[in-house]
């Protein structure tokens, strides 16, 4: 009789369970996660749900049907985010201030637009203008500027300058349409 081998690629060869913590060895591996969260096991637990369980939890969620095409992969990560967004009260006021910018754009501009650079918040913008430096800080809750709180750069723009411009533009951070052109004409 030849002594057992403890090598882990023969044992999985052999049909026998994996000696790897959650890689489906143990049945009741449920049992041996009790360091996670409920929300934690729960995502856990969406790898081992069939497809058709995954989708059924996708209409449950969002009253419709997955979109075709949408791999298993996708369902999955796309059911984790939104547990997890569930547990930790949904998206930062960045975030939704963020998509609040982005569809105001997009009905501006229709179905085509640049949603261009996205400071991060903490980011202090500086611009010049008229012989005079202009700082603006970049907050979860809008831009600071001279101690006040704007909940738009458009609205700073127009402060400093008393004309309308683009905010975004007159902080550098989008370009002129004309100006991409120039370039390639140029060249």
């Amino acid at each position: 009789m030849t002594a057992p081998i403890n090598n882990t690629s023969a044992r999985q060869r052999t049909g026998g369970p994996s000696p790897v913590r959650g890689r489906r060895g143990d049945a009741n591996d449920r049992a041996e996660r009790p360091h996670l969260s409920k929300v934690e096991v729960e995502i856990a637990e969406l790898s081992e749900r069939s497809t058709h369980d995954l989708r059924l939890a996708w209409r449950r969620l969002h009253c419709t049907d997955p979109p075709l095409g949408l791999s298993r992969d996708l369902l999955i990560r796309a059911l984790a985010h939104q547990l997890q967004e569930q547990t930790r009260s949904g998206m930062s006021r960045a975030q939704r201030r963020r998509l609040r910018t982005l569809a105001r754009e997009f009905e501006k501009a229709g179905a085509a637009f640049a949603p261009g650079v996205v400071p991060k918040t903490g980011t202090r913008l500086v611009r010049q203008w008229r012989g005079r430096t202009h700082a603006v800080l970049i907050r979860e809750d809008g831009f600071e500027y001279e101690g006040q709180l704007y909940h738009s750069l458009t609205v700073i723009a127009k402060r400093i300058t008393s004309a309308h411009w683009s905010g975004p533009r007159f902080f550098g951070l989008t370009k002129r349409a004309g100006a991409a052109v120039g370039a390639k004409a140029s060249r």
